[in-house]
Parts: C-alpha cells; sequence; structure tokens
C-alpha cells in the first residue's frame, strides 16, 4: 500500500468517527422542577424508616416535601399512580472511573491515572466526561451518583461526587475534592505466574520501605500547615485530610495493611478514613469501631483472594461485616469496572442471596455511601427536606429480574432514560412484529 492510498483510508477513517461522534450524543439532560409532582400508591423505600406499602411522595422544586400513607392536604399540580410501583433513593456507586475512561483500547479517552507515583494535587472532577455513553446506562438501573476517583500511582488525587445527569462536569459536581487516595502497598508477594513451582505467598521485601515513603510524605504535609516560607502545590492539596475537610480513602485488603495503615494515619490525627477493598475487614472488627473507620467493601462478582479460600469468601462478605458492625457501601472497582457499575444493586441483591439482611443490602447503595461521601444531609434516602433524587422500579431493585427502571429524578428533574441498547431493543422489536 503506497503513502497517497494510506493517507486517503486514515481520511475515511477520521471522516467516519466523526460522523458517529456527531451522531452518538447523549440525551439532553432534563428540565428543572416547576411544578409539584404526587406519586400514589406506591411501595417506598424510605430507607431510614419503615418501608411504606401504598404510599404517597410528594415533590416540589426539587425537595421531598411529603412521604406518607394518606394523601397529603397539599393539592400537587400532577399526580402519578404508580399502582404498587417501587420508590428508592437514587443508587450511588463508590470508587468509580465513570466518565474518566470511555474505550479501554483508546488511550486517548483514558484520562483515569495520571504519570508519577505521589500526585495529591490531580483533581479527577476536571477529566470527568459527562458525555460518557456509559454514563448514561447506570441510570437504568437506578444508579443516579458517582464517587469519580483517580487511580494509579501511591496517592493518586482527589476524588468528587457528580450526579449523572449532566452538561459538563461544573453541572455534574455535587462535592468536589472531598477525599485523597491512597494505595497502601502490600505486605505480602506472590511469586511471578512464569516462576516454576506453586505461587505461594511470602512477605514482601520491600513492604516496609515503601511504607516508609508514605510517612514521609505525610509527615511533611502535617509539617507544611505551620511552614509559611514554602510554597508546595501537592503538599497544600492535601491539608484538607488534617483540618478535616477531606476524607481519607484508603485501598488496601488484607488485615496487617488495614492495621498498619489505619493506625499511622489516625496517628496523624486524620479523623475521616474509609477503607477501600478491605476484604479481611471482618476479621478486625472491634479495630475498625475503635478508630470509628468506614468501609466501601470489595463487591461480591469475583474470585476469591487465594488459592484456600471460601469459594463463597466473596459473596459471604457483607454478610460477615454486618455481623461485626461494621457500616459499609460496595467497591464497584474490577474487570470492565465502568461498564459493569450498572450492576451495582446486584452486587448487593447477591450478599442478600448470601445472609445479608435486605435492608442493610439497600442502605449499602444509599444512606451507608451517602455518609461515607459526607452528602447525607441532601441524599441517600426518602425524607421530608431531602432532595427527590429517587427511581420508580417495577419491582425489587436488588432483583435483576424485576429491576426495571420504570421513571428516574435526579433533584426533581425528569430524566430520559433512553441508551444505545434500549433504541437497538425497540429496533429488533419493531422488525419481529413486522415479520408476524
Amino acid at each position: 500500500m503506497n503513502h497517497l492510498t494510506k493517507m486517503k483510508k486514515i481520511t475515511y477513517i477520521i471522516i467516519v468517527f466523526c460522523v458517529f461522534v456527531s451522531n452518538a450524543q447523549n440525551q439532553i439532560p432534563g428540565e428543572k422542577q416547576n411544578e409539584s409532582t404526587l406519586f400514589q400508591n406506591a411501595k417506598i423505600v424510605t430507607v431510614t424508616g419503615e418501608i411504606i406499602e401504598k404510599g404517597h411522595l410528594g415533590i416540589s422544586q426539587g425537595i421531598i416535601d411529603y412521604i406518607g400513607t394518606s394523601a397529603p392536604e397539599k393539592q400537587y399540580i400532577n399526580k402519578i399512580n404508580l399502582n404498587g410501583k417501587h420508590i428508592y433513593p437514587g443508587f450511588i456507586a463508590l470508587n468509580s472511573t465513570l466518565g474518566l475512561v470511555e474505550v479501554d483500547a483508546v488511550r486517548a479517552s483514558d484520562d483515569e491515572s495520571e504519570i508519577g507515583i505521589f500526585n495529591p494535587n490531580i483533581r479527577s472532577i476536571i477529566a470527568y466526561n459527562a458525555e460518557s455513553k456509559i454514563v448514561e446506562t447506570m441510570r437504568m438501573n437506578g444508579v443516579l451518583l458517582a464517587q469519580v476517583t483517580p487511580r494509579g500511582g501511591v496517592v493518586s488525587g482527589s476524588s468528587s461526587v457528580v450526579q449523572l445527569d449532566a452538561w459538563n462536569w461544573e453541572d455534574a459536581a455535587i462535592k468536589t475534592d472531598e477525599g485523597i487516595h491512597v494505595n497502601w502497598p502490600s505486605a505480602y508477594s506472590r511469586g511471578s505466574r512464569w516462576t516454576p513451582g506453586p505461587r505461594t505467598l511470602s512477605p514482601s521485601t520491600t513492604y516496609l520501605s515503601n511504607v516508609e515513603r508514605i510517612k514521609s510524605v505525610f509527615h511533611n504535609a502535617k509539617n507544611y500547615l505551620n511552614d509559611t516560607n514554602k510554597e508546595d502545590l501537592r503538599l497544600r492539596s492535601m491539608q484538607g485530610l488534617f483540618n478535616g475537610s477531606q476524607t481519607l480513602y484508603l485501598h488496601l485488603n488484607n488485615k496487617r495493611q488495614i492495621q498498619d495503615a489505619s493506625s499511622f494515619f489516625k496517628s496523624l490525627g486524620i479523623e475521616k478514613v474509609v477503607l477501600v477493598g478491605a476484604r479481611e475487614a471482618h476479621l478486625i472488627p472491634e479495630f475498625l469501631k475503635e478508630h470509628n473507620i468506614l468501609v466501601v467493601a470489595a463487591h461480591p462478582h469475583r474470585l476469591p483472594s487465594s488459592e484456600d479460600a471460601d469459594v463463597k469468601e466473596a459473596f459471604n462478605l457483607g454478610k460477615k461485616l454486618d455481623e461485626a458492625g461494621v457500616v459499609f457501601g460496595i467497591d464497584v472497582r474490577g474487570q470492565m469496572e465502568r461498564m459493569n457499575t450498572r450492576n451495582l444493586p446486584f452486587y448487593a441483591g447477591s450478599f442478600v442471596g448470601h445472609g445479608l439482611s435486605y435492608n442493610t443490602a439497600v442502605k449499602s447503595l444509599t444512606i451507608n455511601a451517602a455518609m461515607i461521601l459526607g452528602i447525607d444531609d441532601k441524599y441517600g434516602s426518602l425524607e421530608v427536606g431531602k432532595s427527590a433524587t429517587f427511581f420508580v422500579s417495577e419491582g425489587d431493585a436488588l432483583d435483576m429480574r424485576t429491576n426495571i427502571v420504570h421513571s428516574a429524578y435526579i433533584d426533581g428533574r425528569e430524566l430520559e432514560l433512553v441508551t444505545h441498547q434500549t433504541k437497538l431493543r425497540d429496533k429488533y422489536l419493531e422488525k419481529v412484529e413486522r415479520n408476524n
């Protein structure tokens, strides 16, 4: 193939790509709620209170202003009879990279990590793509809010909370730079898969030196508070950890990591500490409760953590944490995590299938997640005075057979529940009907 032919082929590909992009835009975000609406005859899962059968829920100006078993005295402009459908608070995806990567194989669409080891000044929110085609698929299963989290390095940067129906990242942002993410080194290492013989676990020879590097960085950050003669963007970006305005998210798994990392950061006076992953958190519940540590637990749709682990280890984690009295949300990280984040309610459902109470499972997606993110004053439950961010399901939202979302609202704005997949579904249903 000569040079001219190659250039023509490249030009053709670019034109096709541009045409595809121009015709693949997301739907327009919902309009601000101007008229009051009353939802009648619904099963209302309030989360923080009792489940209300055949209840009424009223919203005005994006706020819930009535919940009850009988019709309110206030007259609402719009009334919707849900005929027994279920109302849930919007589910919240924790530790997600939604909007940061569109296609894994296309480097130009991957903005989840930065070059370098210590990057506390990196802000994930400015890389968030509200036009992501993946984001719109979340709403079809009731996932309406997300924590957008950077990846990579030892200190990855800051995460922010977004709502999933926006024009751009500024519109999407609910709470910016709410936490700093640290990947604590592993205390154990496993032989290479190419090394002959079994891949047995052994103590890591670099663990202590890697920990000392982290300690040095955070000691410097704390001392920076009292140093007025030096300007360091990285150290300044970490000050919220020490004054209580930011949360420290520790990404780790085993018991030694949890104890070493939590003890160190607590000794520095960092009060808001959340464990992410934490597959062995249930082994030290007294330690977690003593230090007031919350957990974003690894989701159950994964392999066991080791060869000799219980085959149901991942599915039993939710029940074990609950029995230990640990407050937890659910981590969505894993293979194809952005696409699979839409399965968040089914992660909770899998925990229920292995002994976790239904109410606790719903809390892990709603009020617990909101508490972890510090937005529980407005989101995470259905209460008078909170944001009208919820969805209506045909049935149980934790069951993939009945989680058929009828409608969804963010701050009272009704969302357009249309995706590329729903368009294909409707297209081929039409084809079947024509053939019949």
